[in-house]
């Protein structure tokens, strides 16, 4: 039996951090050995928000999927290719934005709130801005993607994948795109330094590539229990942003005792930091030693991507024949 299809992309931020690791990385992973997954750098969608900005856009790619291969993304199991490597994907945004209702972009709820939230940095009354749910959506279909893994905040994109991909096949009578399922991570929120949720543009990141002696640093300066003033009083672990990532980095026991530690002040915030470093610094290990190999040889990324670059391309021209066949503007007779 042919594996289903999972698709999912990035944004060229540069090099990645805790929380990027823990919110998708490690599910792509997992995905790669029980579906036919494709990643991409999603370079398009940068100049979505930085359009006036771009010069970063080819370091942060390097930089990104050089993290991917050292997290264990294999490009032997999966698919790894930068989006606009595949121009397919912008022909099938231009023939999706025929049929997409304005009123579905404008409702879309993320649209809004990256406006509230950048408004007042950069211009965003771009169509390209309002339109990017499409070009998801043509990301999406052009590979009939069966599933795409999303945190909680992603949902609205996929189901607005979802009503494009019923409405193209209601309206030409065809059954041509799966109607792609979201795959709900149960990663938690990574809170950053600073206990507001992990984040570049906070400045509040631990990232893969901080050296040792950078994460310790960092994870001693992070935000607790602010009730607990002196070593001697009690705390909450719940209100610690550093218990938060013993939830994900530390055993049962450890949290077990750290949280008992905590309550009943039988240890320090130093000390439930020391044992915090030393947990994160285990899971980084492999990570960073993998990532140090990869970056020496900076031609083999770009040469990963070239290859994943054609087999995706392969799959997306087939599809955008068949839409182009179906929207009626692939005339044999005159090409």
């Amino acid at each position: 039996m042919e594996k289903k299809r999972v698709v999912s992309g990035a944004r060229p931020t540069g090099r990645l951090h805790l929380g990027n690791l823990v919110g998708a990385l490690e599910t792509w992973r997992e995905l790669q050995d029980q579906y036919e997954c494709f990643y991409f750098v999603a370079d398009w969608h940068a100049l979505t928000t930085d359009y006036s900005d771009p010069g970063q856009i080819q370091e942060n790619i390097l930089e990104m999927v050089t993290d991917w291969l050292a997290v264990g993304l294999d490009p032997n199991r999966c698919t790894l290719f930068v989006q606009s490597t595949v121009p397919e994907h912008a022909e099938l945004h231009l023939l999706l934005s025929m049929i997409t209702p304005l009123a579905w972009l404008e409702r879309n709820p993320t649209y809004k709130e990256i406006q509230q939230e950048l408004g007042e940095q950069k211009d965003l009354s771009t169509y390209g801005f309002l339109g990017y749910p499409v070009l998801q959506a043509a990301d999406i279909l052009i590979y009939q993607g069966n599933f795409v893994p999303v945190g909680q905040d992603q949902l609205p994109h996929v189901e607005l994948t979802r009503e494009i991909a019923r409405r193209f096949n209601h309206l030409y009578h065809r059954q041509l795109f799966p109607v792609p399922e979201p795959l709900l991570s149960p990663a938690p929120k990574v809170p950053g330094t600073d206990g507001r949720k992990m984040s570049k543009s906070y400045n509040n990141a631990i990232y893969l590539s901080d050296p040792p002696e950078v994460i310790r640093q960092k994870i001693k300066t992070m935000t607790t229990d602010t009730a607990r003033v002196r070593r001697n009083d009690p705390g909450d672990p719940e209100r610690s942003p550093v218990f938060s990532l013993h939830k994900i980095f530390s055993s049962e026991e450890e949290k077990a005792d750290v949280a008992q530690g905590c309550r009943t002040a039988g240890i320090g915030c130093l000390d439930c930091k020391a044992i915090l470093i030393h947990n994160v610094l285990q899971a980084l290990g492999p990570i960073q030693e993998r990532r140090s190999t990869i970056a020496a040889r900076p031609s083999f990324v770009m040469e990963v991507l070239a290859d994943g670059g054609k087999r995706a391309r392969a799959i997306a021209r087939s599809t955008l024949m068949e839409v182009q066949e179906i929207m009626g503007i692939h005339n044999k007779r005159i090409v």
